[in-house]
């Protein structure tokens, strides 16, 4: 092993360790393992599922699901949007009653929650407007621009509808799922077996993300203290999920593929919100093994960098994923993997090779955005010292356990 990546790895040890050492004991790790799951498990799809390629001129979105139905397995890996509600309606019950406890007023608890959420939006929306205006002045075509924009933009519906259940959680954290679930089923038969109105499915976004929100604020309640309530879960979603798609017309892809005439997840239908069932119970079985794997520091280290950053990572993976892109332009040739139509396993094979540079744009997006996330938390006029540093290496942020708190379970 080379000096220069001895010293790296003696600084990570270190500061894993000061991070391990800075976390209050009484923080469930197994739930920021499995946000940072859902969240890596959003970026990893869209990064595999989504291409733009030259072929028709100018850069065009299309997906390898539309060219190779046989990958449609790959969607039910990396389409973990349930997993995220699910730990969302848990933090987000277990933070309110917490609040009320404390005498928290409703307006202060959901203004903290909801500033986290939207003070890094105000970043991408500001860079992409006059990078969206740049690129029109430059002459670039108008459905280039627009395909650009589409990709960067469309991932805030799914911030929107976080922050209403968020911010709807005294309302809802009570309610059980069936009754949403009956809303996605209703709605579902309404629109496929009727011919109902197309815009009634958009009902779906708010009745099916309400489903797994729900389950989480179950489980903040104590309602999976023993496994067979997330096996039963697991099991029965497994098994819906396989009826609706071998005998209810549903596709099989969990996400949405460019030319189908019907989407599972814009909107959410009953096939979505069965597999996010059996997703929620899998997720549940896991806490155990996770929270183990979170006993090891360096483990631990990487979960929790993660869940200071999710906002960060969540809305600038597409913009890193663009920018490789744009930069592959300037050779005098289509890229494969980058570039070229996805119809292919070669295709595949280069683009499981892009993957890196990718991370790699998306770390430059990170350090230079992730300020607006993580904010400045004012010290209290009443401390006589600075809160306990727990990362002091160069190049990584300084993590205060307020901070980390704050990222999570407050």
């Amino acid at each position: 092993m080379s000096e220069p990546l001895r010293r790296a790895r003696a600084r990570w040890s270190v500061l894993a360790d000061r991070i391990d050492a800075g976390t209050p004991a009484t923080r469930d790790r197994s739930v920021d393992a499995l946000r940072a799951l859902a969240i890596l498990g959003v970026v990893l799809g869209h990064w595999l599922v989504t291409a733009l390629t030259t072929a028709n001129g100018g850069l065009s979105a299309t997906s390898p699901l539309a060219h190779m139905s046989a990958l449609a397995p790959v969607s039910w890996l990396f389409q973990t949007l349930a997993v995220f509600f699910l730990v969302g309606g848990h933090v987000g019950a277990q933070g309110y009653a917490s609040a009320r406890a404390r005498g928290v007023p409703y307006g202060t608890w959901v203004g903290r929650r909801l500033g986290r959420l939207f003070r890094p939006v105000a970043a991408v929306l500001v860079l992409w407007t006059v990078a969206a205006g740049g690129l029109l002045l430059g002459g670039v075509e108008l459905d280039t621009v627009r395909t650009l924009l589409k990709l960067v933009l469309s991932p805030l519906w799914f911030l929107l509808v976080f922050a209403a259940l968020t911010a709807a959680t005294p309302l809802v954290a009570r309610l059980g799922p069936v009754w949403p679930l009956a809303v996605v089923a209703g709605v579902d038969v309404w629109r496929f077996g009727f011919g109902g109105p197309e815009w009634i499915g958009w009902v779906n976004v708010a009745a099916g993300w309400l489903v797994p929100y729900t389950l989480g604020a179950a489980w903040s309640r104590g309602a999976f203290a023993r496994r067979t309530p997330a096996a039963l879960l697991l099991g029965g979603g497994v098994l819906a999920t396989a009826a609706l798609i071998l005998w209810g017309g549903y596709p099989a892809s969990m996400v949405g593929v460019p030319g189908a005439a019907i989407s599972n997840l814009n909107p959410p239908t009953l096939a979505a919100v069965a597999f996010g069932l059996a997703q929620c119970g899998l997720a549940l079985l896991l806490r155990e093994p996770l929270a183990g794997a979170m006993r090891q520091p360096r483990a631990w280290a990487k979960v929790a960098l993660v869940n200071l950053s999710a906002m960060t990572i969540f809305l600038w993976h597409q913009t890193a994923m663009m920018a490789v892109t744009a930069l592959g332009l300037l050779v005098s040739t289509d890229l494969p993997g980058l570039h070229t139509v996805p119809g292919s396993a070669g295709w595949i094979a280069a683009r499981l090779l892009w993957l890196p540079v990718f991370a790699a744009a998306l770390a430059i997006c990170w350090a230079a955005f992730r300020a607006y996330e993580q904010g400045t938390r004012p010290r209290p006029p009443q401390t006589p010292r600075p809160a306990r540093t727990i990362a002091t290496t160069p190049g990584v942020p300084r993590l205060r356990t307020g901070r980390l708190e704050e990222a999570g379970h407050a």
